[in-house]
């Protein structure tokens, strides 16, 4: 049969032969089920892309159950259209989507070329400011205020008493303060 004389054909019959191997019913009931199943759920969605893939949808479903559709039963502009309210129920009990527009670009969660060089110059000042101070001093700093540990730890590691550790790390302090002053507006902590 072809395309054109296929008006007079209806839609079961069409889903019936489709059913069989005819493509020509299978692009008739295309033809005339899309636009019906598409305006259907643009007027429960409002929304062209979601009433787009409600439709597919519905017609993927119709092709699948073409094979056992037993004539007589129903209509299949009544199953489709009942196909199509589901489909389009479920969208609308989930989440409002929103427009690919309204999205807010997401922020990569990286600084700035301008602020990662700062970063690595201020590194790089006070690991050279850290290499002046003697020894132990730079160890309980570092230990302290680089790895995050706690005095007690750091007292154990070191092999010295509590008090010691705080001691060596105030006096280490004072040392990368006075070292890294002339520093303060190039490594951009001016109070200005």
């Amino acid at each position: 049969m072809a395309l054109d004389t296929m008006s007079d054909v209806s839609d079961e019959a069409l889903l019936v032969l489709f059913a069989n191997g005819d493509q020509a019913a299978a692009r008739a009931l295309n033809l005339r089920m899309t636009p019906r199943v598409f305006a259907q759920a643009m007027r429960m969605l409002g929304n062209r892309a979601e009433a787009e893939d409600v439709a597919q949808e519905a017609m993927m479903r119709l092709w699948k159950i073409a094979s056992q559709w037993r004539q007589g039963e129903a209509k299949v502009t009544t199953w489709l259209y009942r196909v199509v309210a589901n489909l389009c129920t479920d969208r609308l009990r989930r989440k409002p989507s929103l427009a690919i527009d309204a999205i807010p670009e997401p922020e990569d969660g990286q600084a700035s070329a301008a602020e990662g060089l700062q970063d690595q110059a201020r590194n790089s000042a006070l690991y050279q400011a850290l290499a002046t101070l003697p020894e132990r001093q730079r160890q309980a700093v570092t230990l302290r205020h680089i790895e995050g540990l706690g005095n007690p730890e750091i007292a154990e590691i070191m092999d010295i008493s509590t008090e010691a550790v705080e001691s060596l790390t105030a006096r280490g302090k004072r040392a990368l303060a006075k070292a890294l002053a002339g520093w303060r507006d190039e490594l951009g902590y001016s109070d200005g």
